[in-house]
């Protein structure tokens, strides 16, 4: 037993740097207290997110968050808040509405 617990142990510790690799980074982001000015611009959101194969169908600016309604190849929606400031990913897609 003490073997198979030291093997799995290896194991994982020689897997972690794959999978912190692989993994998405979680979105930890809030949505912007900045004033609208200091907004990066939607154009810049959907060429984000065009390059991450997605279609965007619309674009809602609430409370410092924009609010991206999209759909994949597939023909999947997807609905996802990013920071107006900085365009990093919000983990409520609903954010900018609390």
């Amino acid at each position: 037993m003490l073997r198979f617990l030291t093997l799995s142990a290896c194991a994982l510790a020689l897997a972690s740097p794959v999978l912190a690799e692989t993994a998405s980074p979680p979105a930890t982001a809030t949505c912007s207290m900045a004033d609208p000015s200091m907004f990066k611009s939607t154009d810049e959101l959907v060429a984000l997110l065009k390059a991450q194969g997605l279609t965007v169908v619309k674009i809602k600016t609430e409370k410092g968050c924009y609010e991206a309604y999209t759909t994949d190849a597939s023909g999947n929606k997807a609905t996802m808040a990013f920071n107006a400031e900085t365009l990093e990913p919000v983990a409520n897609p609903e954010a900018g509405e609390n």
